[in-house]
This record gives C-alpha cells, sequence and structure tokens, in this order.
C-alpha cells in the first residue's frame, strides 16, 4: 500500500515535469540574446548567460539593437495580441450563451431530438475539411480578414464544445427547484435567469474558460480568414523568421510567453467559480 503510494508520487512528479519543461524552456529562451539562441551560439545552454529584454522590444518596436539590421518587421505583436483578444472574447460570449441556452432548452424541455448529435458533427469533421466551403461563403458575405467574421466562425466552431459542457452541468441541476417555482407561478424564462443561471456560475465560467483558450489558440482558421487587418497572434507567431537566422526562436518564446497571460488571468479571475464548476456534480446527494 505504501509502495502504491509513492509509485503514484512519482508519477505525478514525472507528470509535473513534462507538463512545466516546456514553459521552462520558453521562459529561459524569452531572455535570451539571438546569439544563444542561433547557431553562432555553438552549444545549447539551459540558462541565459546574458539575459537581457531584447527580443520582447523587438515584438513591440519591431526593431532591436541586438538583431540584425535585416530582421526589421514590418508590423508589431501590439495588434495581433489586441485582435485575438477582441476576437477570441467575442466568440466565447458567442458558444457560452448560445450553448447554455441550446443546453438549457434541450435538458428541461428535449428541444430539438437530434441536437446534441447535430452539434457533435460539427467538431467531428476535421478542419480542413470544411475551411474551403467557409471560405468560399465567407468571401461572398465580405467577411474574409473581419474580427466579426473570424469571431462568428469561431463561435460556431466552439459551440459544441460549449453545449456539452453545460449540458452536462445542467443534468446536475435539481429539476425539483424549478418545478416549485413554476408551482409558485413563475414562468420559465423568469425560472431559467432567476434559479438555474445563478446555480451554473461556477459552470459558465468553466465553460468559459476553455472555450476561450480553443479560440485564443487557434490557428487554422485564423490563418485561411484573415490577410493583413486581423492577423490573429498565432498566424503572427509563425511569421516570426528571416532569411539570415531563420525562425527567430528568442522573438517567438517571448510572444509565447505573452500568449499565456490572458488565459492566466482569466483563470485568476474566476477562480473561485472554476473550482466549483470542475467539481460540479461530483458530490450527489
Amino acid at each position: 500500500m505504501k509502495f502504491s503510494s509513492v509509485g503514484r508520487h512519482i508519477v505525478i512528479w514525472i507528470a509535473i515535469v513534462v507538463a512545466l519543461f516546456p514553459i521552462a524552456w520558453m521562459t529561459s529562451m524569452a531572455f535570451k540574446p539571438p546569439l544563444e539562441w542561433t547557431s553562432a551560439a555553438g552549444t545549447v545552454s539551459w540558462l541565459p548567460k546574458e539575459p537581457t529584454l531584447a527580443n520582447f522590444e523587438y515584438i513591440f518596436t519591431g526593431k532591436s539593437s541586438a538583431y540584425p539590421s535585416s530582421t526589421l518587421m514590418e508590423r508589431t505583436a501590439l495588434w495581433p495580441i489586441l485582435s485575438s483578444l477582441l476576437i477570441s472574447t467575442v466568440a466565447t460570449l458567442i458558444a457560452t450563451i448560445v450553448g447554455a441556452l441550446a443546453a438549457y432548452g434541450y435538458s428541461r424541455h428535449r428541444f430539438g431530438t437530434n441536437l446534441p448529435f447535430a452539434l457533435l458533427q460539427l467538431r467531428l469533421f476535421p478542419p480542413l475539411a470544411v475551411m474551403i466551403p467557409v471560405m468560399i461563403m465567407w468571401a461572398y458575405l465580405n467577411l474574409i480578414d473581419t474580427w466579426w467574421g473570424l469571431a462568428l466562425i469561431y463561435g460556431i466552431g466552439t459551440l459544441p464544445f460549449g453545449f456539452w459542457l453545460m449540458l452536462t452541468f445542467l443534468e446536475d441541476v435539481p429539476v425539483e427547484l424549478e418545478e416549485a417555482a413554476m408551482i409558485e407561478g413563475a414562468d420559465p424564462a423568469r425560472i431559467f435567469y432567476r434559479i438555474t443561471l445563478p446555480l451554473l456560475k461556477p459552470a459558465i465560467a468553466t465553460t468559459a474558460l476553455f472555450v476561450f483558450i480553443l479560440n485564443w489558440s487557434d490557428y487554422i482558421m485564423a490563418l485561411l480568414l484573415t490577410r493583413k487587418a486581423w492577423v490573429t497572434l498565432p498566424v503572427f507567431m509563425n511569421d516570426l523568421n528571416s532569411a539570415q537566422t531563420g525562425q527567430l526562436y528568442g522573438a517567438k518564446a517571448a510572444l509565447g510567453l505573452i500568449a499565456i497571460v490572458p488565459p492566466l488571468i482569466l483563470g485568476i479571475l474566476i477562480q473561485k467559480h472554476l473550482v466549483r464548476g470542475l467539481t460540479f456534480g461530483a458530490l450527489k446527494q
């Protein structure tokens, strides 16, 4: 029994190290000058020998004294970050709100018998299999390279995730509470907004966080549906390279650290609801 407990702790620590190692390496790379992450370095060092903020200066100003003059950027990382924030936030609102309403309608009133599986099909198809017709349709509607066009397709793409997650949570909310309110004369809309919705705050917070992460990290749809005006963070990160030095690993690592911040802040802000949401329905009365 004791050996089993020790073995379990060893496995957990190994999993933690494996999960945190890429983040630790990215953090180290973000503070290395170009000479330490290019072929000129000769040997790979785990920690920066001469820590610098040159990588952050480069992605936000488009130039740095530590970078060759041939690596000047036409655009900085500021607009792609703001673009990703706007698009991901709007898409998260769409998927979470519509998903919660659809899940409530199906859970309580069995509205749309085939709705769960119809929405699930949206996630079963590979993105590339549906992107060609989406591109044709978006081009016809003049939605290419617009923030609302990308937010709309993000919201549609993550709607099944929001629906199924909210449906799981709703199945654990006692229906007797709603029946009692109905006996008192409350209409369905009032029951949902005054009774069910407050109970679902942890579930909504958890769903919103996971949906936001999916939207924030998407690359394929943003690559195909944007050109210059509304380039997102993953697409911009992929463009960080030069003919002289190849991939700008230091700049990409610095941008990767910045990309971690919004989901992390969102997780901290909803931490109280997040813990309850992750254990929602775990205990039965």
